[in-house]
């Protein structure tokens, strides 16, 4: 191997330095090395912060450049911007060299022969999360089904007496206990609580296929109508996010597990004010999830209510409606990535109403032809309608105060109606809550 080394040494630096990766994972692995000397290593060969972030497991370690071991718990999740490998092929990131831009070769290998490693520790230790009947999670949602052979699927599934469903984007449904956020937020569930004022969440992992929106969310029990509600529901994403991309679209419907597990972070999140009262996802100029990559780390979804397991059907339902009302968090469509439905109040009755095949009202109208005269002009109005202030606003587009004012007068011009008084506020509020039923189906 030396020999090998030397020899590709002269020939090509990377390729040297990539076998002498292999050789130093096959070293550990072949010595039954754990966690922390697998992610040191990543760390030390890769001159940077490594960090382990395993929801499925409850793993969080960090590691120096140095080899020191770091706290684990840090107030920024993982930013996707950094090279990054999953456990297993299907899974989400997990390993992180934490430095910006895309890695070189030699990154990329560090991942791959660490992540291995660490995987093989994990099954070894800790076992394979289990694989649940896909007709078992099925049937708990189908609202079909008699309550006692529900209740019986559910103890079977591991849920207690009350639960949420939780929907994405063409993805697969999720069931979460009380508390609990399920695995497809679970890798940003820091940023997700500390934006949206929440409790550090613990995490579940997935559930059942997903469906179409149907009437009876409502019977899940909305919240009250508020108008910060609709200045929520409409969106309101801080200028940082205006570059992010959207959050993959998941693959076909399929049924999954539901298991609690513990929570990836421990710090307290804020306390939510007034107006994080129905979007869930309220970003601030100085909050770390504010940021375009966190922004975009977080994956678009919408909560049910927590309702007693006979009623998850209901919750299921909600669930959908509520993400009707997200948004992809970019340029083109900025707002909420995750919406809970128990906080839309009186805004749920639209989504029955508003479709994709529903003629817009002359409002929307109006917001789709100024949407489509300037690239700022969206996120100018989203930011505004949620915004307890024009100066917040400013604030979090980044924006000096007379700016915006300058913005605002021409975006009037194209509305046709003022959003700068209480009236024209809400009016713009509506529509935008409006526009985005009209874009998710």
């Amino acid at each position: 191997m030396r020999d090998l080394v030397s020899h590709l040494a002269a020939l090509d630096p990377d390729a040297a330095a990539t076998v002498k990766v292999i050789a130093y994972f096959d070293q550990l692995v072949e010595a039954g090395a754990g966690l922390e000397p697998i992610v040191r290593g990543a760390a030390v060969l890769a001159g940077c912060p490594a960090r382990l972030a395993d929801g499925e497991h409850h793993v969080r370690l960090r590691v120096e450049p140095d080899g020191r071991v770091a706290p684990a718990e840090t107030d920024l999740d993982p930013d996707p911007a950094w090279p990054n490998a999953p456990l297993r092929a299907d899974g989400p990131p997990a390993l992180w060299l934490e430095r910006p831009g895309p890695g070189g070769v030699v990154d990329a290998m560090v991942l791959e022969r660490a992540a291995a490693a660490a995987r093989g520790v994990l099954d070894r230790t800790r076992g394979r999360p289990a694989h649940p009947d896909p007709a078992t999670v099925e049937a708990v949602l189908d609202p079909t089904v008699d309550e006692k052979t529900r209740l019986r699927l559910a103890r079977r599934l591991g849920l207690g007496e009350t639960a949420r469903a939780v929907a994405r984007p063409g993805g697969p449904a999720e069931l979460a206990p009380p508390g609990a956020w399920p695995a497809s937020l679970a890798g940003n569930a820091g940023s997700v609580a500390r934006a949206a004022g929440l409790p550090q969440p613990t995490v579940t992992r997935s559930a059942a296929g997903s469906g179409s929106t149907s009437s009876a969310a409502r019977a899940a029990g909305p919240s009250q109508s508020t108008v910060a509600g609709a200045a929520a529901a409409a969106g309101w994403a801080s200028s940082a996010a205006r570059k992010a991309s959207s959050a993959p679209v998941a693959g076909p419907s399929q049924s999954t597990v539901a298991g609690a597990a513990a929570g990836s972070e421990s710090s307290a999140a804020p306390t939510a004010s007034p107006a994080h009262a129905a979007g869930l996802l309220r970003m601030t100029a100085s909050s770390p999830a504010a940021t375009p990559s966190h922004t975009a780390a977080v994956p678009r979804a919408g909560l049910g209510p927590v309702v007693a397991i006979r009623d998850l059907p209901a919750s299921w339902d909600a669930a959908r409606v509520a993400l009707r009302f997200t948004a992809a968090g970019t340029e083109a469509d900025p707002g909420p990535r995750v919406v809970d439905f128990a906080d839309l109040g009186g805004l749920a009755v639209l989504a029955d109403a508003v479709g994709p095949s529903t003629p817009p009202v002359a409002d929307v109208e109006a917001v789709e032809k100024a949407r489509a005269a300037a690239p700022w002009v969206l996120e100018t109005l989203v930011a505004v309608a949620g915004a307890a202030s024009l100066r917040a606003a400013a604030a979090a587009l980044t924006l000096h105060h007379s700016t915006l004012q300058e913005r605002l007068t021409h975006a009037e011009h194209l509305l046709g109606w003022p959003v700068r008084t209480p009236q024209g506020r809400l009016r713009l509020q509506l529509a935008l809550a409006l526009w985005r039923l009209h874009r998710n189906p």
